[in-house]
């Protein structure tokens, strides 16, 4: 039986608390809470599987971002290191059976100097952002902010 089917018998069951005897309701309500809670239990074991398993993800995500981080640094040292050697020789390109080898220009890019220098008409507008965690302080302070309000929300603990 699942979860919620439980959790409905004890809502009908609490409904009916004046239809049943009192020794009968009190041995189904237990029966019912006992299973509830067995399912509650593995429920939590699954959640901390998931998240242990998550973890070990994130984890190997960030190990795989740093690896790949490192191999384009290696790229562009090893870019950097090829074009000034081919310079200083004044090479500007090599032709092999596995491989051809050129100095080309890159696309024009913009170096900024002075980013207030520069007029408003080059600057995106952007809109103001919401700092909720302003908003958060002033409420929980006792104060009072027009469009929004405190909520406090619930969730499951798993120790």
């Amino acid at each position: 039986m699942k979860l919620y089917e439980l959790t409905n018998q004890y809502r009908q069951l609490v409904d009916m608390v004046d239809e049943l005897d009192q020794q009968t309701l009190a041995d189904t309500l237990e029966s019912i809470s006992d299973l509830i809670e067995d399912k509650a239990e593995n429920i939590a074991f699954v959640i901390r599987t998931l998240e242990a398993e998550a973890k070990v993800i994130k984890e190997e995500e960030e190990r795989l971002q740093a690896l790949r981080k490192a191999r384009e640094a290696r790229v562009s040292n090893l870019k950097d290191y090829l074009l000034h050697q081919l310079e200083t020789a004044g090479i500007s390109k090599i032709k092999r059976p596995k491989v051809m080898i050129s100095i080309t220009n890159n696309p024009a890019s913009v170096r900024v100097l002075d980013e207030t220098m520069i007029p408003d008409i080059y600057k995106i507008p952007q809109a103001p952002k919401l700092d909720k965690k302003a908003v958060l302080a002033e409420l929980k302070n006792g104060g009072f902010v027009i469009g929004a309000e405190l909520q406090q929300g619930k969730g499951v603990r798993i120790k």
